[in-house]
């Protein structure tokens, strides 16, 4: 079985590596996996054909550009907007691909345990394909949740960097990063927020695991806040797809 990750720049990724231990765990010694780092998706195609691919992984910036190129998209994965998983079959040669969402999944029942009563608002910093899974499974869990952006403000439910203060970190106990800043290898930057009203009462997540501790992380722990690195949902959502692919 071939599989893959589609993605730009996936220098960063730990998904081929956690995939292919699993597959030695599992004894699968003739399933594939390989890094497919696209400039776009115009050969999109051409490389399913190419490949004969059963399933690919979805990562920055095609969770939402991709969707148009499939044939089905699962219910969760279309409320979510974005697609992060693909399963692909084959008839006569023709591939059928149908696109899931596994992330919203990772993300929570990795956050699951560390859920305090206080953290009923949480703060999105993004709004990308990985925002909307995060999203979901907040709302899904009953927390209420702002994006914000350095752009324009789309909704009323929308901040913009330069509205954080401390009113407003008081208010929302639960900061999510999910843009890029700070991955690897561009580990000296990070979202712009106040860090000095952060507290105890604080839950920082990033969605980032490499490296394993970003500086949003090490700003919000200087503070007192818990923080949390995407390790831990990176495994779930790919053990998610794993059960999708075998379906």
């Amino acid at each position: 079985m071939n599989l893959g990750l589609i993605g730009k720049s996936l220098s960063h990724s730990f998904s081929k590596s956690y995939l292919e231990e699993k597959f030695i765990k599992e004894n699968k010694s003739d399933f594939l996996y390989a890094n497919f780092d696209l400039e776009n998706l115009d050969t999109f195609p051409e490389l399913v054909l190419k490949h004969h691919l059963s399933g690919l992984n979805v990562t920055k910036p095609y969770k939402e550009s991709v969707i148009p190129f499939l044939n089905e998209i699962d219910v969760t994965a279309k409320e979510i907007g974005a697609v992060n998983c693909i399963k692909i079959s084959w008839e006569n040669d023709t591939p059928y691909l149908k696109g899931y969402n596994t992330d919203y999944y990772g993300f929570a029942q990795s956050i699951k345990p560390f859920l305090e009563p206080i953290h009923q608002k949480a703060l999105i910093l993004g709004t990308g394909g990985a925002s909307k899974a995060i999203a979901y499974a907040l709302k899904n869990v009953g927390v209420d949740f702002y994006y914000v952006t350095s752009g324009e403000k789309k909704a009323a439910n929308y901040f913009h960097y330069s509205e954080l203060n401390e009113y407003v970190l008081n208010a929302f106990k639960l900061i999510v990063n999910c843009t890029p800043l700070g991955m690897y290898p561009k580990t000296e930057v990070c979202p712009d927020i106040p860090f000095q009203y952060l507290t105890a009462e604080h839950l920082l997540y990033d969605l980032i695991y490499n490296p394993e501790e970003t500086l949003f992380l090490q700003k919000g722990k200087v503070q007192g806040a818990v923080t949390i690195n995407g390790l831990n949902m990176l495994k779930l959502q790919a053990d998610k797809a794993w059960e999708i692919w075998h379906s």
